[in-house]
């Protein structure tokens, strides 16, 4: 079996010349064998600058175009593809962008093994530790305090036991961070679990450390991404200064830089996004760096339904991997793109034995959004 074409769908809802948010654009790829298999991937990057480095023609020894290098390879050899991907596009690269690339091409490699083999991902990862997830509900907040409050009641009362706001204007000024924490703890109860994510918004050690402490009474279950993952110095000091756990690493990819971050930061939790980090066969790796220094991962994902039913592949053959994130967004490429989107129900997402990763495209939804 060999691969013949891998096509790069670029997706975004709003015009090019209007703002995009999250969850608004995505970046497909579909690899496409000689005997029909056709496996399905996902990055949550900057679409246009993913497809350049997956669809670039080589240019010398280190500056190849990831579809260039894997084109008549055989697809089960994984791990072999991920590593000549690596290695033949270490200058453009390395980190960032180019991971966020191989991501995709990653899990559609998986998928295709799955198809292959005729059994699930997870069987082919290990084995299945869980027959469901428990999972947290994350929104974008606004700026106005009793709106969160009815958006938080509503989550609560479709069964999500834990939940999650960032984004949006969260971050930008301390008051209102505060009084939006303020508005949806007294909405939930004391006793209900609460995360915030700042997106790197508070910017210093300095500012973190003191709305760590004014947001203490409010007993957050985790702070996430208070300051950009490069100050891991910040993040040191930052851990342990309250009651809230620390958590980050979303926007980092490869085993390498989460090495450094699981060391120096000293998170409490750990986020690859199994999109951006290097795909189902990196995530593996991170996740046993994780574990080795003692620090709970809990993925990030926010996208479609791709990543949402690769993450849950991929926590279902891990020991520890029983929480994970479950996308609020209205988006129609979350809501729509995959036609049999995983349900969340009663606080948990059930891991199905699919073949693949069982998902169902809506192409007309992506003629309708499709960049060309």
């Amino acid at each position: 079996m060999k691969i013949v074409d891998i096509e790069v769908i670029e997706l975004r809802v709003p015009p090019m010349d209007q703002e995009c948010t999250w969850g608004e654009d995505a970046l497909l790829v579909k690899v496409t064998t000689d005997t029909g298999l056709v496996g399905i991937g996902e990055s949550d990057t900057s679409p246009m600058v993913a497809r350049a480095v997956i669809e670039a023609p080589s240019s010398n020894l280190y500056c190849s175009g990831l579809k260039s290098l894997l084109i008549g390879e055989n697809p089960l050899e994984i791990q072999k593809l991920w590593d000549k991907m690596y290695w033949g596009s270490n200058y453009l690269g390395r980190r960032g962008a180019g991971i966020h690339a191989i991501s995709a091409i990653d899990i559609a490699l998986w998928d295709i093994a799955s198809q292959f083999y005729q059994v699930p991902i997870h069987m082919l990862l290990g084995g299945k530790y869980r027959e469901k997830i428990k999972a947290y509900g994350t929104f974008i907040p606004v700026e106005e305090p009793i709106e969160n409050k009815k958006i938080a009641k509503k989550l609560k009362e479709q069964g999500f036991t834990s939940l999650k706001f960032g984004g949006g204007v969260m971050g930008d000024y301390d008051d209102v961070d505060y009084e939006i924490v303020k508005a949806i703890r007294e909405e939930v109860g004391d006793e209900f679990e609460l995360q915030i994510d700042l997106a790197s918004k508070w910017n210093t050690y300095g500012r973190a450390a003191k709305m760590f402490k004014r947001l203490e009474k409010f007993n957050l279950n985790w702070i996430e991404e208070p300051i950009l993952a490069d100050d891991m110095k910040g993040y040191a000091k930052l851990s342990g200064l309250t009651g809230a756990k620390i958590a980050g690493g979303e926007s980092l990819t490869t085993r390498y830089e989460f090495k450094d971050f699981l060391e120096y930061a000293q998170p409490d939790i750990v986020q690859p996004d199994i999109t951006r980090c290097g795909g189902i066969s990196e995530m593996r790796k991170i996740f046993d760096l994780a574990v080795m220094n003692g620090t709970k991962l809990v993925p990030h994902g926010f996208s479609t339904g791709i990543l949402l039913a690769a993450t849950v592949q991929f926590l279902a053959a891990t020991q520890e991997g029983d929480l994970m994130e479950y996308s609020q967004s209205d988006s129609p490429l979350f809501t729509d793109l995959v036609k049999n989107l995983l349900p969340f129900e009663n606080g948990y997402i059930s891991v199905p034995d699919c073949i693949g990763l069982g998902v169902e495209l809506d192409e007309e939804l992506i003629k309708k959004y499709r960049v060309n």
